[in-house]
C-alpha cells in the first residue's frame, strides 16, 4: 500500500517563496508519475504540476515559471518550489503518485498566500 505525507504549506506573503514536499512509502515500482494540484473553493481541481520518471515536466499555464517540480528517487519524494507567490495560489495542494495504473494522493496542505 501506497502512502503519502505531505509537508510544507503555511502562510506566506505575496512575492515570496514556499516549499512543499511529499515523501511516498511503500512505494515498490520504479515506474512513477508524481505530480501536484491544487483545489480552491468554487473551483474544479487543478493540476499544477507534474514529473515523470524521465523527469519530463509539465507545468500549468497559469503558473508562467514560477513553480518547479523536482524528484529524489532515492529518497522517493517530490518537492514544489513556488516563488513569487500571489493570493490566487492560495489553495489545498495535493500531491499524488501513478504507478502500476493506480493513482494515491496525499492528505492536502493549505497554502494561503496573504500580506
Amino acid at each position: 500500500q501506497v502512502q503519502l505525507v505531505e509537508s510544507g504549506g503555511g502562510l506566506v506573503q505575496p512575492g515570496g517563496s514556499l516549499s512543499l514536499s511529499c515523501a511516498a512509502s511503500g512505494l515498490t515500482n520504479p515506474l512513477y508519475v508524481w505530480s501536484w494540484d491544487r483545489e480552491t473553493p468554487g473551483k474544479e481541481r487543478e493540476l499544477v504540476a507534474s514529473i515523470s520518471s524521465s523527469g519530463s515536466r509539465f507545468y500549468a499555464d497559469s503558473l508562467e515559471g514560477r513553480f518547479t517540480i523536482s524528484r529524489d528517487n532515492v529518497k522517493k519524494t517530490t518537492t514544489l518550489q513556488m516563488n513569487s507567490v500571489r493570493p490566487e495560489d492560495t489553495a489545498v495542494y495535493y500531491c499524488s503518485v501513478v504507478t502500476g495504473g493506480l493513482t494515491y494522493w496525499g492528505q492536502g496542505t493549505q497554502v494561503t498566500v496573504s500580506s
